[in-house]
């Protein structure tokens, strides 16, 4: 059996931080708590429970000391900390805050803002209170007419696009062509990718491993965002592709007749996830 595994399969630069930072604080306090899930795998937040880490979901039940997730959160919630005396410990994403810092520079410059990711994820939920009123989410391009008709109706005659980190590539350059057409032009209109280098790679890679092999695995965290995309990338190149979180959830029985497996794994994926799916399969 031939194993082909991705250059950037695993942690990105944002979530290795998160998780690195996490465990030296650990390190010092027994416990402490963070503000919704630190990462979007499993495996990892499991091992950080078990050093100490108390994960909430409103901040009124922090203790003294709140992490702040790698996803960041909503503006409001970092003033209900500062009134209610909890130190903050910001874990976000710098790719994430740069992306909050260039919503409220275009808001204050007067832009209706369209920020372009999955409505429910909590990186949209957080960036969209630092886009101000004047702002739409689209998750696909069919939300593009209600977004349009949104911003006309502000009379507003400035548009800014930004785009979840982890947002598909190819869905976020078909939604910005479809605005581009739709938009008068009159409007000033600004474009920025936002989407992080590493999500680009990583489902870059996903697409060229995915036509060269008979079965694709891709491992990460079931509520992961990132990794549901590569999915969908791996599946429209090779129907024989699988999502697992840990060695436990492999499909034994569908993969042990291919001769050429590829692996993924999302940017929230540990290490020790994929190593321990490669030597299941070299042993298989």
């Amino acid at each position: 059996m031939e194993i082909v595994v991705g250059k950037t399969a695993g942690f990105c630069y944002g979530v290795q931080n998160a998780v690195s930072k996490t465990e030296e604080l650990l390190k010092d306090n027994k416990t402490i708590s963070c503000l919704g899930e630190l990462v979007h795998n499993g495996e990892v937040i499991k091992k950080l429970e078990k050093m100490g880490l108390n994960v909430i979901e409103n901040i009124e039940n922090a203790d003294d000391k709140v992490i702040i997730r790698a996803h960041g959160i909503p503006k409001e919630i970092y003033n209900k900390a500062q009134n209610l005396n909890i130190e903050i410990f910001d874990y976000t994403c710098p790719n994430v805050l740069k992306i909050h810092k260039i919503a409220e520079e275009y808001e204050k410059n007067g832009y209706f803002i369209f920020l372009i990711g999955k409505k429910e994820h909590p990186e949209i939920i957080g960036t969209i209170s630092f886009c101000g009123s004047n702002s739409y989410i689209l998750e696909k391009a069919d939300d593009i007419p209600e977004a349009m008709e949104k911003f006309n109706k502000s009379n507003i005659n400035k548009l800014l696009i930004i785009a979840q980190t982890t947002f598909s590539l190819n869905n976020f350059e078909i939604i910005v062509e479809t605005i581009k057409n739709e938009v008068a032009s009159d409007v000033e209109l600004e474009i920025k990718n936002t989407i992080c280098n590493a999500t680009k790679i990583r489902q870059e890679e996903t697409n060229k491993i995915s036509k060269e092999v008979e079965c694709m695995i891709i491992i990460g965290g079931k509520n992961s965002s990132n990794t549901k995309k590569l999915y969908d990338i791996a599946k429209n190149n090779c129907p024989n592709s699988f999502i697992v979180e840990n060695k436990d959830e492999l499909p034994f029985y569908k993969i042990k007749s291919f001769e050429k497996i590829g692996i993924m794994a999302g940017a929230s994926t540990p290490g020790e996830s994929i190593k321990d799916i490669i030597e299941i399969l070299i042993a298989t």
